[in-house]
């Protein structure tokens, strides 16, 4: 790693934008590793499940709109210790009150989405120490926070078959508890940020064609990554009929991937441009989602696509996040919000999808052809945009 970078910016809040990112995703998704147990205690049907585990995605999407103005207000430490106190009261208020509905579950997927909201709060409090030329990699670092998905789909579902899945959630208060009180020590809120904007300044915002396109690209990418993490361990249950432990251990291998390679998808954008790093990795996204539509025969070549299509997407995450203070260097809280609830809308349009087809089509092939499709449609709108912004003609 670059030495003026390690001396740059405040490495203890980094560290701890890192943890509280990552045990805020792996609550966040809880109910994608949980949903086999879920739906085996509910009776519920393929679209049931797709809907229920796809809910937290949005609820945390649109939770990070008001993250990212409350950021912008109060700072980002504050509101990190505020969210996080939310999650574990509502957590342990849920495991006590017990719900056995399926409508009941949807206020549990309200509480989960309030640690989704944690992408507008993590990303800031990483950004705000570090200069320009290092934006790509502090996000980067911060952002792959979103390997906490992985511990859920590792961890979950085993303890869901031992201690049933209701306990489960109980017993995510106690390292959500933990990284809090270390987050309290060692996040310092930055002495200096962007003045907050007001809100006559979001018109501007709102109309800008970049806010959009920055916003459609992180619904790809993000969206792709965090709809997959929600509803892989359902897929590889239900298409090649793993256990539920080795279906949750499969995605977390795949997660994993694509949650530290993040780093380097936004050192690959401070060194080539994160537009460039874009226009090969949606291609490659579509390439291989597309041949994942298809009906791949065995566990292995579907295990295998999915480790290369988080990799790309995982980079992809990154190369989006580096352009956002590179546009808009003055609304990057704001930004965060915006760029990270299309990213959750993304992701609840996938896993919601992904179990309508397998409810309507008995299968989940043109769930995963219609994304593939998006993927090529975002390669082509980030080549015109590297044009634009170029001024290549």
């Amino acid at each position: 790693m670059d030495r003026g970078f390690l001396k740059a910016g405040h490495a203890p809040t980094l560290i701890a934008a890192f943890m509280y990112f990552d045990v805020s995703f792996m609550v966040w998704v809880l109910l994608g590793p949980l949903g086999i147990s879920i739906a085996h205690d509910l009776h519920l049907n393929a679209g049931q499940k797709g809907l229920l585990v796809a809910t937290p995605v949005l609820a945390g999407a649109g939770l990070r709109v008001v993250a990212g103005a409350l950021v912008d207000l109060f700072g980002p430490r504050r509101v990190a210790i505020g969210a996080q106190v939310s999650v574990i009261l509502g957590l342990a208020l849920t495991w006590f009150l017990a719900p056995h509905t399926y409508a009941s579950m949807f206020w549990v997927a309200l509480v989960l989405g309030i640690a989704g909201a944690s992408f507008a709060v993590a990303l800031p409090l990483a950004s705000i120490w570090y200069p320009p030329r290092y934006q790509g990699t502090a996000l980067g670092i911060a952002g792959a926070g979103n390997s906490g998905t992985a511990l859920a789909s590792l961890f979950a579902p085993g303890l869901a078959s031992m201690m049933g899945w209701l306990n489960v959630l109980g017993l995510a208060t106690l390292p959500l508890t933990a990284v809090l009180v270390a987050f309290i020590f060692m996040a310092r809120e930055p002495a200096t940020r962007p003045a907050m904007p007001s809100l006559s300044s979001w018109g501007p915002i709102l109309k800008s064609k970049t806010c959009w396109t920055l916003m459609f690209f992180y619904s790809v990418t993000f969206g792709g990554f965090v709809g997959l993490a929600s509803f892989l361990t359902i897929y590889f249950n239900d298409q090649y009929h793993l256990p539920p432990a080795t279906a949750g251990a499969c995605t977390a291998i795949v997660v994993f991937a694509g949650s530290f390679i993040r780093p380097v998808g936004g050192a690959m954008a401070d060194r080539v441009g994160g537009t460039k790093a874009l226009m090969l990795l949606y291609g490659m996204a579509g390439v291989i989602f597309l041949l994942i539509s298809t009906g791949l025969p065995s566990v292995y070549m579907a295990f295998g696509a999915f480790f290369l299509g988080m990799l790309t997407l995982g980079l992809g995450n990154g190369a989006v996040f580096q352009l956002v203070p590179i546009r808009f260097p003055q609304q990057v809280g704001i930004l965060t919000g915006l760029v990270g609830m299309a990213g959750g809308v993304g992701g609840f349009y996938l896993a919601s999808s992904l179990g309508a087809a397998r409810q309507m089509a008995g299968s989940y092939g043109p769930g995963f052809l219609v994304f593939a499709l998006v993927c090529f449609v975002a390669c082509g709108c980030v080549t015109l945009c590297h044009r634009k912004w170029m001024g290549i003609s």
